[in-house]
């Protein structure tokens, strides 16, 4: 691009050699376009972004300080409570963050939270036969924790650092299961059916993840080389899903940016006049939270439920 600076990535979607600037120009430009595109968040806003720690929190955290104010800027993390993974040196680097550039943070975890760790979570659910997968306790609750945090501490918006591969193995997990309603939460401009809802928007919807990865190691970024013990309980529709997805990409480089443009298109033609005309969720009979159209009680609710914990005071 600039035809001066030895090329460090090649870009196949695209065909192009990058230095180190014009790849960060590049994705700075996508993530301003995007975020310009759907109105993600104004400057005037309180941003709240949900940071795990990893490559692509980091990526998201360098990219959002380059256009808001930092005044305007509070991080939630939330230490999940399992063995041999605390996270500690990427909870390490949030809090220098945070720190550095005077952002707020928000540090929790399911222990403080829910009363249970992760790993006790996963032990009563054993116990008692449940069979529940420890991705959808993981799950379940962090989203939970951040709209608590994001909804309790005033923030307008709730930023989270889900990448262009994690959007599009979404998008066709719900086109599989025909399910038109989730599909449809997924995009940028689906309406919040609830007040009890913040926002989410995610910046980095058009970035691939392998691009996060170089960034990141580019801006000197640690990786912690520890996962999730968990990881084998991955759901595995989605794990089909990837592989599929990553050939795909491998034979014809920019199949993943067509795929979520498409359906992108298709979601703000025929399904968003939709949803506009839904009524607002109902509201859990246990602990208050909303839930979905036709259900008593709330997912949390009925997993927490299901292995004795009540679920009452966590809304």
């Amino acid at each position: 691009m600039c035809g001066e600076a030895k090329a460090r990535i090649l870009q196949k979607h695209t065909g192009r050699a990058l230095c180190s600037k014009c790849f960060r120009d590049d994705l700075l430009k996508r993530f301003k376009d995007e975020v310009l595109r759907y109105s993600m968040f104004t400057p005037g806003e309180r941003v709240l972004l949900a940071l795990s720690g990893g490559k692509d929190s980091y990526v998201l955290l360098d990219l959002v300080k380059e256009v808001h104010d930092v005044g305007k800027i509070g991080i939630v993390t939330i230490v999940e409570g399992v063995e041999g993974y605390n996270r500690v040196d990427d909870i390490a680097w949030i809090e220098d963050a945070a720190r550095s550039y005077g952002l707020d943070l928000h540090l929790t975890s399911f222990k403080e939270f829910a009363g249970l760790s992760l790993d006790e979570l996963v032990s009563l659910d054993k116990s008692r036969e449940v069979g529940t997968s420890p991705c959808t306790y993981c799950g379940v609750l962090r989203r939970r924790i951040i709209n608590y945090y994001a909804r309790t501490l005033g923030y307008d918006k709730v930023l989270t650092a889900h990448n262009l591969d994690d959007e599009v193995q979404t998008y066709v997990m719900n086109l599989l299961r025909g399910d038109k309603g989730r599909l449809v939460q997924n995009h940028p401009l689906s309406p919040t059916l609830s007040k009890y809802f913040v926002k989410r928007v995610k910046p980095l919807r058009k970035i691939y993840e392998w691009e996060t990865t170089a960034y990141a190691l580019m801006r000197g970024y640690k990786f912690q080389v520890t996962e999730c013990p968990y990881i084998r309980f991955r759901p595995t529709l989605r794990a089909i899903i990837r592989d599929h997805l990553y050939e795909i990409e491998r034979l014809k480089p920019g199949s993943l940016i067509r795929i979520l443009e498409t359906v992108d298109r298709y979601i703000e033609t025929e399904l968003l006049r939709w949803v506009s005309q839904l009524s607002e969720l109902p509201q859990c009979s246990m602990c208050g939270s909303p839930t979905a159209y036709g259900r008593n009680t709330c997912v949390m609710c009925d997993l927490l439920g299901k292995i004795g914990i009540s679920t009452r005071l966590l809304f």
